[in-house]
Parts: structure tokens; C-alpha cells; sequence
């Protein structure tokens, strides 16, 4: 039987009416039916169809199932606009230490210094990074960094009197932005990009008024291109008397070289997945810091790592804060990773890494534009963003057919079809821990799918178990549950 054949089968299918992987003793204290402990609503007219194996038929389902992801540590990853790079496994080894695994987060804060310790540091540390000195931790995603960031900004402005309900989003930002903003109770305004894929100043600045709170920007953008007017657009907004949120998915790019608080930003996320260290994919556990300015600091979640002369404690003494945005401290794993990144780089360390990142991005551009157009910018940050709205045109093919070829060859696919400010998108990542052998093999491979017949290119891939699902009807229809056939 074959791995693939293997992996395929549902546990439903491999099971044996009385196969066990453990058997318990006897127990040596009196049984009591379920009927006595729990209500009758509570239990099921019968038990539920469970899978009955022995354990080697779990272990062997799951190996094999495993062998046909693709991931960052066995396949070329060049998923654009959000960073998939390699990440060291020595931080995950530091992160699995017994004194950092093993916490408990009711411990008291005196037998728990050294964590604290490292995780004031690694406020210090994305404070400097950032350029924004009032840091919170406690987000548990990108995501949910940028909802505490505008819950932030909401309560300042509550603060304040002053009320304003709109923020502005530009088109090629990335969806969670405008999705955040109506989470926090505003209502989403979005800014058009002009012909460089930049913010349209003038569309900005006819939407800007006194109703404003923030403008979200992602600089460099989801085009790959770091926006020349971002001080000009930061002064518009400021003027306005609204505050600027830089979402920080694209901070690998400007490890360094810039930073976010020295050209305007007033807040903004980090992604330690993305821009350090981290586990990244399969939902989580994540983190996703915030960093703000002077003004907002009062606002952060509670609690922040404080430090009374050589004593680190959680402060939850902050009359203004906006409360716990989650459970305990957050994902402190995740954040230890973080802070063993930063510390191996250092500073030049962390500007090379943006660097590399960015050099990449441009060698993978000048080889991908001779067959593929590149519509804006003559060069570019950490990513670019590729159209194949010619090759449709022509043949028919589009830029899903080129995505789904490129499994059959052990390349992840790319982002396809966003920012839909450019047609038949396909956003490429290679980020700064690719080879250049790397980089050549997969553009010449994507060179040589755009010359393959549309027939099996619209029939891709051909080597995966599963081959093109219908992602309209498992979105309108999915099954949620297992049943019996």
C-alpha cells in the first residue's frame, strides 16, 4: 500500500470495531454511571462514532498525512505579503528550555524574574526597532494587534472628547485593516492608489476631515514598493487631527534602515512569525506586539513588564489602559523566539537581514519580468507583484493556472490575485533565506509553465492527492461535521 494511499484514507476508513492503542486497568475505586453525575440533556442517546485504532495506525495516518504538506522547512515558499522565511530551530530549542516551558502564568512575579526580564528587554527592543516608545505584548496575532491598536486609538480619542468614527484604508491594504477598523466601531473610508501603486494624495486629502481618527498605511505596500510620501501623508493626517497606524507585516524589508515612529507612524504591530521567529501557519499560537506613541502609552492593555530598581513585575496599575485584550500575558513562547532572533542578529545582524530580503526580492523581479509584466515600480522592497493579465489574454491562462502548475514542480505557490489593484496578481515573496540557486531554479521553472499547453495547465496540478477543489461551494457549503455514509 502507498504512502499517498495511506495518508488519503480517513481514520473513519481505517477503523476496526475493537481495535484499541491503550488499555486501561481496572479501576480500584466504585464506578458511578454518567446518568448520576452529569443531567440526562447533557448526554448522548448513544456514544459517538469514534474512529477504533491501534496506535500505530494513528502514528502512521498522521506521518504520512504530513508528508504531503509543503512547509518552509521542506519546499521554496515565496508566498507574497506575508513573509515565509526559514526560521532558526535554535530558537526553538531556547524556547523549549525548562525554565521557559514549564511557567506557569499564576506564578508569582518573584519566581518567574528572568522571564520577565527577557520580555522587558524584548519591549526595549521593539520600542528601538520601531521608534515608538510605549509597547504592549499581550496581542495574540497580526490581526488582533492591529484591533488593540485602533481600541487604543479609541480610547485616546475618547479621552480627549473628541469624536471620530472613520478610518481610512488604502486600496491595495491588506484586508484585515479595513476588517480591524470595523471591529473597533469605526467605519471604513478607503483611499485609491494612483498610477505608481502609491497613495492617491489627492483622493487622501478629500476624504480627510475632522471625522478621521486614523489612516492605516502598510509602507513598504502589499506592491512591494515603500511610499516616497508617507512624511507628506503624515503630516496631512496629523494636521487633521488624526493618527497614523502603520501595519507592520512588511518590517522585514526596513529592519534597520528605517524606522516606523521616525516617519510618522504613531502605532503600529509587529509579526514575530514574520519578521523574526516563530512558528507561522496553521492558525497559531501567534503574537502580534504593538508599539505607540509617547501620547498613547496610558492606553496600552494591561499588564505591561514594568521594572522597579532590580525587580521586574506586571503592571496592572494603569487607570486608562483599555484592559486585557487576552487570557494571561499572551503567547510567550512565541515571544521568547522573538527575543533570541533579535539577540543573535544584533543591529547590524537585523539591517542585513532587510537587506538580503531586499536584494533578493530585486534579483527574483529582474529575472521574472522578461516574461511576466512587473506594472509598477523599477524596483522593489522585499516583494513584487507580477501580472499574467497579458498571458490570459493570449492564451487563456491564468494566474491560477501558473499557481496550482508550480505545486507539481515542489514550489509553494505564490499570492495570487491580490492586491486586485493589479490584474491577474501574483505576489512573490522570496524573503532573504533563499538561495540564489533557489531563486534561478524557480524562475526558470515558472518561465517554463507559461509555454505549457493550456489544457494541462488548466487541469493543474497533476501530482497532488487532491487536485482543484470547489473553493466556491466548500465556502457555501461546508461540511462541518463527519457522518456515517
Amino acid at each position: 500500500m502507498s504512502r499517498n494511499h495511506l495518508a488519503s484514507q480517513l481514520l473513519f476508513d481505517l477503523s476496526r470495531p475493537g481495535r484499541r492503542g491503550v488499555h486501561f486497568p481496572a479501576a480500584d475505586t466504585p464506578e458511578t454511571p454518567l446518568e448520576n453525575l452529569l443531567p440526562r440533556s447533557a448526554l448522548a442517546e448513544s456514544p459517538p462514532p469514534l474512529p477504533e485504532l491501534a496506535e500505530p495506525d494513528v502514528v502512521r495516518h498522521f506521518t504520512n498525512l504530513s508528508t504531503l504538506n509543503m512547509s518552509v522547512d521542506t519546499h521554496f515558499y515565496p508566498l507574497g505579503s506575508c513573509t515565509m522565511k526559514y526560521n532558526p530551530k535554535r530558537n526553538e530549542r531556547l524556547a523549549s528550555l525548562p525554565g521557559m516551558l514549564h511557567v506557569h502564568p499564576y506564578q508569582p512575579d518573584d519566581t518567574i524574574q528572568g522571564l520577565l526580564r527577557l520580555l522587558y528587554d524584548l519591549q526595549a527592543m521593539l520600542a528601538e526597532i520601531s521608534g515608538l516608545p510605549g509597547v504592549s505584548l499581550q496581542p495574540a496575532a497580526g490581526a488582533h494587534g492591529e484591533l488593540t491598536a485602533l481600541m487604543v486609538a479609541a480610547a485616546y480619542f475618547r479621552d480627549r472628547g473628541d469624536k471620530r468614527t472613520v478610518v481610512l484604508t488604502p486600496d491595495s491594504a491588506h484586508g484585515t485593516n479595513p476588517a480591524s477598523a470595523a471591529m473597533a466601531g469605526f467605519d471604513a473610508v478607503t483611499v485609491k492608489s494612483n498610477g505608481q501603486g502609491l497613495v492617491d494624495m489627492t483622493d487622501l486629502e478629500a476624504k480627510l476631515n475632522e471625522r478621521v481618527a486614523v489612516f492605516m498605511i502598510t509602507n513598504p505596500n502589499t506592491l512591494g514598493l515603500f511610499d516616497p510620501q508617507v512624511g507628506q501623508i503624515a503630516g496631512l493626517v496629523h494636521g487633521a487631527g488624526g493618527l497614523i497606524y502603520l501595519d507592520g507585516a512588511n518590517m522585514n524589508a526596513i529592519l534597520g534602515k528605517t524606522r516606523p515612529g521616525d516617519f510618522g507612524a504613531d502605532m503600529m504591530h509587529f509579526n514575530p512569525h514574520k519578521t523574526f521567529s516563530g512558528p507561522h501557519g496553521g492558525g497559531g499560537p501567534g503574537a502580534g506586539p504593538i508599539c505607540v506613541g509617547e501620547r498613547l502609552a496610558p492606553f496600552l492593555p494591561t499588564p505591561i513588564v514594568a521594572k522597579d530598581g532590580e525587580r521586574y513585575r506586571l503592571d496592572f496599575d494603569r487607570p486608562h489602559s483599555i484592559g486585557r485584550v487576552r487570557s494571561f500575558f499572551g503567547n510567550v513562547g512565541v515571544l521568547v523566539r522573538a527575543y533570541a532572533y533579535i539577540r543573535t542578529f544584533g543591529p547590524g545582524g537585523l539591517r542585513e537581514v532587510a537587506e538580503n530580503a531586499v536584494l533578493n526580492a530585486n534579483y527574483l523581479r529582474s529575472k521574472v519580468r522578461h516574461f511576466l509584466a512587473v506594472p509598477h515600480g523599477a524596483r522593489c522592497m522585499h516583494e513584487f507583484v507580477a501580472s499574467a493579465g497579458k498571458l490570459k489574454k493570449e492564451t487563456g491562462v491564468a494566474a491560477m493556472d501558473l499557481a496550482k502548475r508550480l505545486l507539481d514542480f515542489g514550489f509553494h505557490a505564490p499570492t495570487v490575485y491580490f492586491p486586485l489593484t493589479v490584474p491577474e496578481a501574483m505576489m512573490i515573496e522570496p524573503t532573504e533565506t533563499e538561495s540564489k540557486e533557489t531563486l534561478d531554479v524557480f524562475a526558470e521553472t515558472l518561465f517554463r509553465i507559461t509555454g505549457e499547453s493550456p489544457e494541462l495547465l488548466h487541469e493543474a496540478p497533476h501530482s497532488t492527492p487532491i487536485s482543484r477543489p470547489n473553493e466556491v461551494q466548500a465556502a457555501k457549503q461546508p461540511r462541518m461535521k463527519w457522518t456515517a455514509s
